[in-house]
């Protein structure tokens, strides 16, 4: 059974109209079905498609999140080893046969 609702869902565009190589838009985070059929979508769709666009956003702030960090780790890592080289474990010379000593 639907639920009455008294208001119509606003459409969720930001204005920022920019599709990413997956389809879905920069700013809103629907589809492009889901943005050219808001118009026709009752109440229950549109609030299916208001979750699916929080839980889009939410996937994407945790991927940027994600990258930062390794990129954080990567460039501690890296002054770590500047700083003391002693403790830099990694071999210097990478082509070398694995039966040479080092």
């Amino acid at each position: 059974m639907e639920q009455l609702s008294f208001f119509t869902l606003p459409s969720p565009c930001l204005g920022n109209c920019q599709t990413d190589p997956r389809g879905y838009c920069l700013g809103c985070m629907r589809s492009r079905d889901e943005r050219f059929n808001w118009l026709n979508f009752n109440d229950a769709q549109k609030q299916e498609v208001n979750r699916l666009c929080l839980q889009r956003k939410k996937r994407r702030q945790y991927a940027i999140f994600v990258e930062k960090r390794q990129a954080i780790q990567a460039s501690m890592a890296e002054s770590q080893a500047l700083l003391n080289p002693e403790f830099d474990f990694e071999p210097a010379n990478k082509t070398s046969e694995p039966n040479e000593p080092l």
